[in-house]
């Protein structure tokens, strides 16, 4: 039977539409990913345009408009300052997105160096690996409290020290995982062919990785979220009066009886991004991983 050039294109065609179409079934039936998505989005797009919205600066001080409460020209109220708390957390979320963000990013690019490389090297491997081990054993707020004040406080002071928090555990996952993938015998074919290390470690195991690497950047996102505000809370992060969700915190408890909405506000904002990410990792694993439900596989 011969195909010719239509009938082979034609049935490439019903091949993409159909997976498209399970694709979007899959989405669709992973409420946990639209939520997460639709949530982190919000707060993306509302910190990136928030110098469009309004030209308030965020430290601007207006002390006939303190502690109004919320509603009428200040939609989040003010604090103590007078400041615009709606404005503050605006700009409070591009420190936290930011933060977060760059930590994802590092831990991972250094952890997936660090844990492919100790996978495959077993010298490496007792070193890098009892390093990671020792790093872990140290509570995370403790080890970054204790970098950030040998390194000063600033906002590149913590992504450096979150980053050192986050990095032991990015390692221990793909070091898991590479470990189960050059067992495969597709790696054990490439080694007989010839294959440079290199080669087999960046075209082979890394592409296995990926997917459990990126359910873990979710949640390490959220988690330093939550360590900046920390910091910024005992006051070893973001330097004050910068617009971050954790100064705001740490300001509001003097004031919280007489203007809980300082307080709320802020707290608040956190939990929604902190969810929405946690949502969006939880969603992801379930469309990547086919072994779960609604994953890649149903």
């Amino acid at each position: 039977m011969y195909f010719t050039r239509k009938s082979m294109s034609e049935a490439s065609k019903t091949i993409f539409k159909e997976q498209r179409e399970l694709t979007k079934e899959r989405i669709l039936g992973n409420p946990a990913l639209i939520i997460g998505t639709i949530g982190f989005l919000v707060i993306l797009t509302a910190a990136i345009f928030v110098p469009l919205i309004s030209s308030v600066d965020p430290n601007a001080m207006s002390v006939s408009e303190r502690f109004r409460a919320p509603g009428g020209a200040y939609l989040f109220g003010t604090d103590e300052f007078g400041r615009d708390l709606f404005i503050r957390l605006m700009y409070g979320a591009r420190v936290s997105l930011w933060v977060g963000g760059s930590v994802a990013v590092l831990s991972c690019v250094i952890g997936t160096l660090i844990g492919i490389y100790a996978s495959y090297f077993k010298i490496l491997d007792q070193i890098l690996m009892r390093i990671c081990d020792g790093l872990i054993a140290i509570p995370g707020i403790l080890l970054a409290i204790a970098l950030i004040a040998a390194l000063g406080t600033s906002s590149w002071n913590v992504v450096i020290a979150l980053t050192v928090v986050y990095t032991p555990s990015v390692a221990r996952t793909v070091r898991a995982r590479a470990l189960v993938i050059r067992e495969q015998p597709y790696v054990e074919a490439a080694k007989v062919q010839g294959f440079s290390n290199f080669r087999i470690l960046w075209k082979l195991v890394l592409p296995g990785v990926i997917s459990p690497l990126t359910v873990q950047a979710s949640f390490i996102f959220a988690q330093a979220i939550i360590s900046e505000a920390s910091l910024s809370f005992l006051g070893a992060g973001i330097p004050a009066p910068a617009a971050s969700w954790g100064n705001m915190l740490q300001a509001s408890k003097l004031v919280f009886s007489k203007a809980p909405w300082t307080m709320l506000c802020p707290g608040i904002a956190v939990i929604v991004c902190v969810l929405s990410l946690n949502l969006l990792g939880d969603g992801l694993r379930d469309f990547l991983d086919p072994k779960t439900k609604g994953g890649a596989g149903k």
